[in-house]
């Protein structure tokens, strides 16, 4: 298997700079190791976060393959930014980036994030997390337990 590594964290992120400033460097060196592909979610600061610094990296490494996983078709819809002076600008979130929805439709909501980390996980060999081992409950950190046991490298920002 090629290498490839999902990102899980919780949905807000205190130090952001500082998190932001050791992901990249953490990212860019998995690029230099071979990594080519690169999957987050859509549901906090820390998958936004990932997802900025990947795309920010792609202008160095063009080969680098960036996947957001959604759970719910309205996250792709398009956006419609209503300005009195320029007009309506439509904007499609996610448009230069894959997207994919795993097979969740009879999941309850909130299960629909845990089943699509889950799955994330279960493509990937490492799993870069932003998660606080002490806070309780989360599913970040159910979904890091859950990267241990499958066996995953884990590379956890938390401080």
């Amino acid at each position: 298997m090629n290498k490839k590594i999902c990102f899980i964290g919780h949905r807000h992120i205190y130090n952001y700079k500082e998190i932001r400033e050791k992901l990249y460097n953490i990212i860019e060196e998995e690029i230099k190791n071979g990594c080519e592909f690169f999957t987050m979610g859509t549901h906090g600061e820390f998958d936004e976060m990932a997802l900025s610094v990947c795309r920010e990296l792609r202008k160095v490494y063009a080969n680098i393959e960036i996947e957001v996983v959604i759970t719910s078709f309205k996250e792709i819809e398009p956006i419609i930014d209503h300005d009195p002076i320029f007009g309506d600008e439509k904007y499609i979130p996610y448009s230069d980036v894959k997207t994919t929805m795993y097979d969740i439709e009879e999941e309850y909501y909130k299960r629909k994030i845990v089943v699509s980390n889950q799955q994330m996980i279960d493509n990937c060999n490492t799993l870069i997390c932003y998660v606080n081992k002490k806070h309780n409950p989360s599913g970040a950190k159910r979904a890091m337990n859950y990267a241990k046991r499958k066996g995953l490298q884990i590379i956890n920002l938390y401080n």
